[in-house]
């Protein structure tokens, strides 16, 4: 099975290239979602940061087809429109005063 190591546990691949339900040989996942699981945590830490829970709102790594990195945000109808008013907030240049 891809993604999982030699002791059987998963090595946070398993749902890298989901989407497409494809590997392509000789593509290199590994360095994508290495990329998008650094901004994905990052992304979780600000979220933490500004009141979120992760279990509302939440980035998760992952990587396209090709092996790009891409970083995917799960969130709650009500966390959505949340983050909404804060990125809203912050386009209006008031530091992200709601």
């Amino acid at each position: 099975m891809a993604g999982t190591g030699e002791d059987g546990l998963s090595d946070g691949l398993d749902a890298a290239g989901a989407d497409s339900g494809l590997w392509v040989s000789g593509v290199d996942y590994v360095a994508g979602w290495r990329d998008s699981r650094e901004a994905a945590d990052r992304l979780n830490r600000a979220l933490l940061g500004a009141g979120f829970e992760l279990s509302e709102a939440r980035a998760v790594a992952s990587t396209n087809e090709e092996g790009n990195g891409v970083v995917r945000v799960a969130v709650w109808p009500d966390a959505a429109n949340r983050l909404a008013a804060l990125f809203e907030a912050v386009a209006d240049g008031d530091g992200g005063a709601a």
